[in-house]
């Protein structure tokens, strides 16, 4: 890899780690589900005036678009609202990789070997010990909201490698054109019209600021740059990079929002990321039809489109 890619892939975690901290910020502006509306809103306005017709099947649109809009975000954003502190967020969040393999094999057939198996075995450990430690400091409700949208993000995941979209950035923002009226009415329903006009009425610049953080910097940007790199590089040169974003978001929410990390969590956070790190770069056992196990590795056994597509956090 080039420096200058070395450079862009690395500034995407950095961007992704941030966005958490810039959500902490943002829940103090908005209530959580008209903040995740707003995001997808200004992440697909103007930007599906300019990509082009969606290029995969609208049932992949809705799927992921209600899927990794709605519930991923929605329990993200309504966890940390109820205390999910920013940095630990960053960090459990990464626990979809197991959901991912998991929902794979059960979809896909895709058997994880010995090595993946033992990676997602390390990253539930890690999980476990988080919320040992958030037990002590903050509220279990808010830990599980956080794995529910990891669980969420599992799912768009695997429901993204069924789609296999030949234009990451084109897939997302069609994605994002159909979480905004779910999310609204939900918003309008759980956290009332009141609520909702007070915060647009009250709309300042770091407000507008936060918005274009999040759609613009880590959606279109971060996820157009990610896809960007995946069609010049092979995905397990690319995908390690991803294992930068909670350290780059417990290092953001410390610095700017003064979080400490307990001694515990950071042993939470050793066996989380390592334990990912296995289960993401090892290869994975497929089956054919037949039921016959494949001996061709995960990243060769999928279509092409299927190996570009992350979505980004």
């Amino acid at each position: 890899m080039r420096p200058a890619h070395l450079a862009l892939a690395v500034l995407v975690a950095a961007v992704w780690g941030v966005n958490f901290t810039v959500i902490e910020v943002g829940l103090g502006h908005f209530p959580p589900l008209l903040f995740s509306a707003l995001r997808f809103l200004a992440a697909a306005v103007p930007a599906v005036f300019f990509v082009g017709r969606p290029k995969v099947a609208w049932k992949w649109i809705l799927g992921v678009g209600l899927v990794l809009g709605v519930a991923k975000f929605g329990l993200l954003f309504i966890g940390m609202d109820a205390g999910m502190p920013a940095g630990l967020s960053s960090l459990v969040l990464q626990i979809q990789a197991v959901f991912t393999a998991l929902i794979a094999f059960a979809v896909l057939g895709e058997r994880p070997t010995r090595l993946r198996a033992l990676g997602m075995a390390v990253a539930l450990g890690g999980v476990a010990l988080a919320a040992v430690d958030e037990g002590t400091a903050g509220p279990l409700g808010a830990f599980a909201l956080v794995i529910g949208a990891a669980a969420c993000w599992g799912v768009s995941n695997v429901l993204t490698r069924k789609a296999s979209p030949p234009d990451s950035l084109n897939f997302m923002v069609w994605v994002s054109t159909v979480p905004v009226l779910p999310l609204l009415a939900l918003s309008l329903l759980t956290e009332g019209p009141s609520r909702d006009l007070d915060a647009l009425r009250g709309l300042d610049w770091q407000g507008v600021g936060i918005i274009l953080y999040v759609a613009w910097i880590t959606t279109v940007f971060g996820f157009g740059a990610w896809g960007w790199l995946l069609r010049r590089h092979p995905a397990s040169t690319v995908a390690p990079f991803s294992l930068l974003v909670p350290v780059f978001g417990m290092s953001a929410a410390t610095l700017f929002l003064g979080e400490s990390v307990s001694p515990l969590r950071w042993g939470a956070a050793a066996l989380l990321v390592g334990g990912v790190a296995l289960t993401s770069l090892a290869p994975a056992k497929s089956r054919t039809r037949t039921g016959t196990p494949s001996a061709v590795s995960e990243p060769d056994a999928v279509p092409r489109g299927d190996r570009r597509e992350k979505i980004a956090p």
